[in-house]
């Protein structure tokens, strides 16, 4: 059986939005949303969160999901890669648990509106394949095509022509990572030192469940679509 092992990530420092991880969203602090997706995954062996910050510690515990340790202050700086804080999750409960994971999927509290399809399809997706990993992606608004670039005063294609004329419609297709999901093969962490590795699949998810909160632009964002999924009814039975 694949063991997968679920990480919420969730560091106490947050210079653009202070307190980002527990601010309240629709009532309920932001990585609520996370926990309660998450614990509804039906491929996750286990879930936990790695956070440095003891108050984002008992608002998860409160939440119903396990927060096995405070982690150490070199993981919780700005230079901090999500690489040494999976590498010290991995090694800590695989020798709590004395068990080896396959996969660890990383869940970012800053991606509120995912669904338990868009955590459990990513995770298919890297096994269907046996890929080193998989990723959520949406599609970006703009075309490669649009992107320039200046030499001198010059406007040159960044990385590919446009076409003169050609419909918006038309345009070559780009996708970005979503930050919502991260499924990265355990042994490439462990022993290649990566996350993502060589051979990389993607989810692709719609643009209205795809917020990454960074900046108050963001946040600002995220109230705004969080009112217009609640009117549609996507939170009902999210928080059972």
């Amino acid at each position: 059986m694949t063991k997968i092992l679920g990480v919420i990530t969730a560091r106490g420092g947050s210079k653009g939005i202070p307190k980002k991880n527990i601010k309240l969203l629709g009532g309920k602090p932001l990585i609520a949303y996370t926990i309660a997706i998450a614990k509804k995954s039906k491929l996750l062996s286990d879930l936990i969160v790695s956070t440095d910050s003891e108050e984002i510690a008992d608002v998860c515990r409160q939440c119903g999901v396990e927060v096995p340790f405070l982690r150490p202050a070199e993981l919780a700086t700005d230079e901090a890669g999500h690489l040494a804080v999976v590498q010290h999750v991995l090694k800590f409960m695989e020798e709590a648990k004395k068990t080896k994971y396959d996969y660890a999927v990383i869940l970012q509290p800053t991606s509120p509106f995912r669904t338990i399809d868009d955590i459990d399809g990513t995770i298919k997706k890297a096994l269907e394949n046996q890929a080193d990993s998989a990723v959520g992606l949406v599609e970006s608004a703009i075309s490669p095509a649009k992107f320039k670039k200046l030499e001198g005063d010059k406007v040159l294609p960044y990385c590919m022509e446009e076409p003169e004329g050609i419909r918006r419609q038309d345009l070559p297709k780009a996708y970005k990572r979503s930050g919502a999901v991260y499924v990265c093969k355990r042994d490439v962490i462990v022993d290649q030192g990566r996350l993502f590795g060589s051979f990389v699949v993607g989810y692709v998810v719609p643009a209205e469940r795809s917020i990454d909160i960074d900046t108050e632009y963001d946040w600002a964002l995220a109230e705004y679509m969080h009112k217009k999924l609640e009117a549609q009814g996507f939170f009902e039975g999210y928080f059972d």
